[in-house]
């Protein structure tokens, strides 16, 4: 990388879009690249044949030998020369001991979601870039909300079951659709914004309860910015998009179930403490409202939680994405944006600057519950 020019943009630094545009020097891409992921089929799953051949050829490619993540020490040491590194799920934190020590560390390639916990500002105080398959993430979710929405309003679980226990759809039988419905959602990220744009075809209203939301990405977007309250009181179908933090932990309960209409569905991809677990099943309990969760306050969810029994709820072991499949294009969508960069074009999906990252999903300490 020492054959590279770096030109940082003070102005939109400023803005918290921290932004690097590199200019080759040479014909040929020579990186230093170290894949941080412990050997084993998570990793399989990432660094595929097919996304090897895509970081194999930006530069000098070492993987973590180990079964297990590197320790602290050990990070630090494979750091050494090293201008990109690849991380993922049980990253360590990039503090500015582990930078000190990252003494040609030019570019952080993050292949899953979330950051927090994984860079701060010591990372961008440094100038270093930061990237993240967040897109690619956002994008495998909303599927999954596509899908949970139409299983929840279909009630696909229930007749399934009635199918496999020799039973046929009785003559009072009663599903809905998507189509000509009302569709809350709770925050507005990345993956809340591909679904509105997966509903399109449906023509459904769409209301958004978000504190980062202004009126003129409202209109870009085609939703109707709404109160908390009103989102669980006028939905057909609320879907949970908010990052967990001290300040949302719980921040949904009985208040805005009690405000549900009668058989509404209730989904949630986001963070299982985002939702009051209890009231939820309290309300579940009456079979006033539907849900379809991918997220719990505990997981894995404990064998004698209710919700493993209730008959109104459909519960996934969290797996809304990225689909197995997909997650070889988290590498892939990475490496192009690193060539992208390399051939001084800043304007890449990638890019993460620490605003966002402040915004993620946080680690919560000494919460209890009420």
């Amino acid at each position: 990388m020492s054959q590279y020019l770096i030109v940082l943009n003070h102005d939109i630094k400023m803005k918290g879009i921290c932004c690097f545009c590199f200019y080759k020097h040479h014909a040929s891409m020579e990186m230093n690249i170290l894949v941080t992921m412990p050997q084993g089929n998570v990793r399989n799953t990432f660094f595929t044949p097919l996304s090897k051949k895509y970081i194999e050829s930006l530069g000098n490619v070492t993987y973590n030998p180990n079964e297990r993540n590197y320790t602290k020490e050990e990070l630090k040491e494979a750091l050494k020369g090293i201008d990109v590194v690849f991380c993922g799920w049980g990253s360590a934190l990039y503090d500015e001991e582990i930078l000190e020590a990252a003494d040609s560390l030019k570019i952080i390639a993050y292949t899953a979601g979330s950051l927090a916990g994984v860079v701060g500002e010591d990372v961008y105080n440094k100038n270093i870039l930061v990237l993240g398959a967040n897109c690619v993430f956002a994008e495998s979710v909303a599927e999954a909300c596509v899908c949970y929405t139409m299983v929840g309003l279909r009630k696909i679980e229930k007749y399934a079951k009635r199918m496999r226990d020799g039973l046929w759809k009785d003559p009072q039988f009663y599903n809905e659709g998507i189509m000509d419905r009302t569709i809350g959602l709770i925050g507005f990220g990345a993956i809340a914004q591909k679904f509105v744009e997966f509903l399109k075809p449906f023509r459904v209203k769409i209301l958004v309860h978000s504190g980062h939301l202004t009126e003129e990405e409202a209109g870009k977007y085609g939703v109707e910015k709404a109160t908390l309250n009103e989102v669980f009181e006028k939905s057909d179908v609320i879907s949970i998009h908010q990052s967990l933090s001290e300040r949302t932990y719980h921040m949904i309960g009985k208040d805005q179930f009690d405000l549900m209409k009668e058989g509404s569905l209730l989904i949630n991809t986001a963070r299982g403490p985002v939702l009051n677990e209890d009231d939820l099943i309290d309300v579940l309990k009456t079979g006033k409202i539907n849900a379809v969760l991918d997220v719990y306050e505990k997981e894995p969810l404990p064998v004698d939680s209710p919700l493993r029994s209730i008959e109104n709820v459909t519960t996934i072991p969290h797996m809304g994405g990225p689909t197995i499949d997909r997650r070889q294009y988290c590498v892939i969508k990475l490496c192009e944006d690193i060539v992208k960069y390399n051939n001084g074009n800043c304007d890449v999906e990638t890019l993460i600057p620490l605003e966002s990252v402040k915004n993620m999903t946080q680690k919560i300490s000494n919460v209890k519950k009420s």
